[in-house]
């Protein structure tokens, strides 16, 4: 193989592969990174089997061929070299030289033979899957609000990713729960008809929203059989579905809400920040006290002190307060974009709260409270 191409197309389809090739080397080739030519085309393919990315490169192939190098190698290589065209060449016993400007280097190749196959570049339409084109913004934006929520429990195999399903023609909902909080997102893509939902694995997603990351205009995301896919131009990541049913996510989200408090995102934030310092290194609690006019975020460390902070809110209901773990509420007081207000819905001190964005009717977030 023997090519040439230009460093920035190169550098953008090796930082797409860093987060899929396997980093704990169970299989020695998938830390590598498949590059094959042909007269017209260069293309980077890496997988670890449950997920994987295929990125076309321009350039001017010479000598068709493939060779597999350490995707992390090669990108470090590339993303330091000042040259702003790079050249590939194979030659006798497995090496490749990497040669950039007047700096060469040499470097093994794992015999291609050995990469594993993806699945092929097929219309998914034609085998009975469902086919979304959507604005790649509004994808990562909805991947952004549910995978915080994510169970982190090996496991419990059903939350290890996000659920999505069709609610009603053309309404697409994402779910995500760790059985401790919930976080639910729905908008409106046309022509989508997914019934029954399937769950996306985690780390798919955190390539998806990678792949994401700056792209304006639209992108398709399909899904047939045990493959998900999300394409943009020159661009194809897939992943394989979790097996398992996911849980009946309808029965937590509370409907007998008794209190509900409108309160300036920011303050609430920056309020749980400060006095969550002194809260449990474990267990994180702070309570939520409500009395008219105000809400008080509070914690009590035996070993370490007290803190509370309050802020004035609208509120004119009876004195209640219950307990939460702050990390989960940072966590959706944290997402990129969010601004404005949010309103908090309660019951009684031992069912679960919900929140809501100011400027986002189709979002809610679901937290079981905390006895303290």
């Amino acid at each position: 193989m023997d090519l040439r191409v230009e460093k920035n197309e190169l550098q953008q389809g090796l930082y797409l592969t860093q987060g899929v090739v396997e980093k704990r080397n169970t299989l020695p080739i998938l830390a590598n990174v498949l590059i094959e030519s042909t007269a017209t085309e260069i293309v980077l393919t890496a997988t670890d089997l449950e997920i994987g990315i295929r990125k076309t490169c321009k350039g001017k192939v010479t000598r068709p061929g493939a060779i597999t190098l350490n995707a992390r190698k090669l990108y470090e290589i590339v993303r330091e070299l000042p040259a702003d065209e790079l050249t590939l060449r194979s030659g006798e016993g497995g090496w490749v030289e990497v040669i950039g400007g007047k700096a060469r280097y040499r470097m093994v190749s794992m015999d291609p033979k050995e990469f594993p196959g993806i699945p092929a570049s097929t219309p998914v339409a034609k085998k009975g899957g469902v086919v979304m084109v959507l604005g790649a913004g509004v994808l990562a934006e909805m991947i952004e609000k549910t995978l915080f929520a994510v169970s982190s429990d090996e496991t419990r195999l059903s939350l290890g990713g996000v659920f999505i399903e069709s609610v009603e023609r053309s309404l697409v909902r994402m779910v995500a729960t760790d059985g401790h909080r919930l976080s639910l997102v729905e908008r409106e893509i046309p022509g989508a008809e997914l019934r029954p939902g399937v769950i996306l694995p985690r780390k798919g997603l955190v390539e998806a929203k990678r792949l994401l990351e700056g792209i304006d205009g639209e992108v398709t995301f399909s899904i047939t059989r045990n493959l998900a896919r999300v394409e943009r131009e020159g661009v194809e990541l897939f992943m394989r579905l979790i097996e398992g049913e996911f849980p009946d996510y309808r029965q937590v989200i509370p409907k007998d809400i008794k209190r509900r408090v409108r309160v300036d995102r920011e303050a609430l934030l920056g309020a749980l920040r400060r006095v969550s310092i002194l809260s449990s290194e474990r267990y994180r609690g702070v309570k939520v006290h409500l009395q008219a006019g105000i809400l008080e975020v509070l914690t009590t460390n035996p070993d370490i002190g007290d803190a509370s902070e309050e802020i004035e809110i609208d509120y004119g209901g009876e004195d209640f307060t219950i307990g939460f773990n702050a990390r989960y509420l940072l966590d959706v007081l944290g997402i990129a974009g969010v601004t404005g207000s949010v309103e908090i819905g309660l019951g009684d001190d031992v069912s679960p709260g919900i929140l809501r964005l100011e400027e986002d009717d189709g979002y809610s977030y679901v937290v079981m409270p905390m006895h303290l």
